[in-house]
């Protein structure tokens, strides 16, 4: 066979074939999509033990595996109430709604049915303190806190704080998975946190945004708008996680698990979550939880100044480009701003060289400070800047710390004094003190009790010196009720309010 001849024909016959078969797949073949599989992966922020070598905040895992074992589920229970036939359901609107003044007379007493509500905690040391919000726990005679391993605890309220909605809760042990805190002031808007809670008992639930803003004010805490006036912080940190009811008092952290606030609040028509929630920065949460669990009441210190945002108007009087600062509206006589030289329409920019603009700012500032404690004030004043001192003082205008059975009749508006025996002899009796005067406090405000009024009971526990009336009240977080007498009157009263 002459083999030049053969692979000639050869080629020719394969290149024929190839043509025809590729003719066939381009003009006649049904078309196919085709499918392009890039190998280069997926880019995600760096995971490592430690955290803290993310390279981008898009990775949470790290931050739920060391956030979730600290939230804890809470169930409040609260007992039925004692109140008198005489009023029926009236009574019992009173007792739970907005008025709590009650008459009672003799026996008989009914009680209502005890009810549960939930949120979440978070565990701030490993011997088993527990923050979370304070209208979680408000009003309830049992604490129950069931962690993440499913263990539940009984636990008993250390404190409360009102004025940041924040309470304070111990259950026994040791050795329990405690938050880490981070710097809260370092949060900048954009950043990415993870909001982590409890509200099911089922186990924590995580759910991740951005920082929408800080020192937001959204009136939910104190009675005036932003004036100052009111003794409420609020200088929220607003991100777009979702959270829901049975999430508060859980935690906002960062991508490192580290607590940079704890979740108080949601704007919400409906009462779920429709696009922004609220936390309490994690400096202030630290320093209030130290104060109730030293002090059992936060020791706050004020300046003592009425205040505002400055607006485009008093920018333009007082000759500044643009808006900034807070306004000093009003000056306390005797108050620590007034001592370090303050005065009416001064503009304070600047607390211990942090700015300020708005009176949420400004309050957060103050509030991580104490009775005597000193801080740097800079004010703008006729176009001058000046920097001041201010030993910051307490509601009382002193600079010591807060008693906490002080204030405890503070808050009530009450002097009271013992019985001595005589007394207590003349009016059949074993046990009681006597109400000396009534101020502006809570006792006047919610209940017609009257001066010489005997106190016996609260909440049933005999009441024989101050230090037992001021004891039964420290630390109570709802409603309180009162039993006694008043001389030369047959019958009991009971007389219920709030704390």
């Amino acid at each position: 066979m002459d083999f030049k001849r053969f692979s000639g024909t050869f080629l020719v016959s394969a290149f024929s074939a190839i043509t025809a078969v590729g003719s066939y797949h381009y003009f006649l073949a049904p078309k196919q999509t085709i499918q392009v599989v890039e190998n280069t992966p997926a880019r995600y922020a760096a995971y490592s033990a430690a955290g803290k070598d993310a390279v981008q905040p898009i990775d949470m895992r790290y931050a739920a595996s060391a956030a979730t074992p600290t939230v804890v589920h809470i169930k409040s229970t609260y007992k039925a109430q004692k109140l008198s036939k005489k009023d029926g359901d009236q009574a019992m609107k009173d007792l739970f709604g907005d008025e709590f003044y009650h008459y009672f007379q003799g026996p008989n007493p009914y009680r209502s049915q005890a009810q549960v509500a939930t949120g979440s905690g978070v565990i701030v040391s490993e011997d088993g303190y527990i923050v979370t919000n304070n209208h979680v726990v408000e009003n309830a005679d049992e604490i129950e806190v069931a962690l993440h391993n499913n263990k539940t605890y009984k636990a008993k309220l250390i404190g409360k704080d009102e004025d940041t909605d924040l309470a304070l809760i111990k259950i026994e042990g040791m050795h329990f998975p405690a938050a880490s805190f981070s710097n809260s002031d370092s949060l900048m808007i954009g950043e990415w946190v993870m909001a982590v809670g409890n509200p099911f008992n089922l186990s924590s639930t995580v759910t991740a945004g951005i920082v929408s803003a800080k020192g937001r004010n959204i009136n939910i805490l104190g009675k005036e708008n932003g004036t100052g006036s009111s003794t409420a912080i609020e200088s929220f940190i607003q991100t777009d996680a979702a959270v829901n009811p049975g999430n508060s008092g859980g935690a906002l952290v960062n991508v490192n698990g580290e607590l940079v606030g704890i979740n108080t609040a949601i704007a919400s028509p409906t009462g779920t979550f429709a696009g922004y929630s609220f936390a309490v920065p994690s400096n202030i949460v630290k320093k209030v939880i130290f104060d109730l669990q030293k002090f059992g009441i936060t020791q706050r210190g004020f300046l003592g100044v009425q205040i505002r945002a400055v607006d485009d108007e008093i920018a333009n009087n007082v000759g500044l480009e643009k808006p900034a600062g807070v306004y000093v509206e009003t000056i306390n006589p005797g108050s620590a701003g007034e001592t370090a030289g303050l005065k009416q329409k001064d503009i304070v920019t600047k607390i211990n060289g942090i700015s300020v603009n708005s009176a949420p700012e400004l309050q957060e500032q103050v509030a991580r400070y104490r009775p005597g404690d000193k801080i740097s004030v800079e004010y703008l004043r006729d176009g001058k800047l000046t920097t001041t001192s201010v030993i910051l003082k307490n509601k009382y205008n002193t600079t010591s710390n807060i008693d906490s059975n002080r204030d405890v009749l503070g808050i009530l508006g009450i002097e009271i004094q013992e019985l001595t025996a005589k007394e207590k002899s003349q009016l059949g009796i074993n046990s009681g003190v006597k109400v000396l005067d009534l101020n502006e406090g809570k006792l006047s405000e919610f209940t017609d009790i009257k001066k010489g009024f005997i106190i016996t009971q609260i909440d049933d526990q005999n009441i024989n010196s101050v230090d037992d009336f001021t004891n039964a009240i420290k630390g109570k977080n709802g409603k309180i009720l009162l039993e006694g007498i008043y001389p030369n009157k047959p019958m009991s009263y009971l007389y219920a309010f709030k704390m």
